[in-house]
């Protein structure tokens, strides 16, 4: 895989990260369950992308 594939792969796990960071933050300051049940699914599905991304990066050695 190109070097510039690499670097791609690895801002995308950069961004994943950093938007679990975000919604860690909001998830704490977040009162009412249906703000907190949003936060969640957010949380699980950026969770499940940085997974997939690590996978890949990963696979790359």
């Amino acid at each position: 895989m190109p070097e510039n594939d690499r670097e791609d792969l690895d801002n995308r796990i950069a961004i994943a990260r950093n938007n679990i960071a975000n919604l860690t933050e909001q998830a704490a300051a977040a009162s009412g369950a249906g703000i907190e049940e949003s936060l969640a699914t957010r949380l699980s599905e950026q969770q499940a992308r940085l997974d997939e991304l690590l996978q890949k990066r990963q696979a790359l050695g």
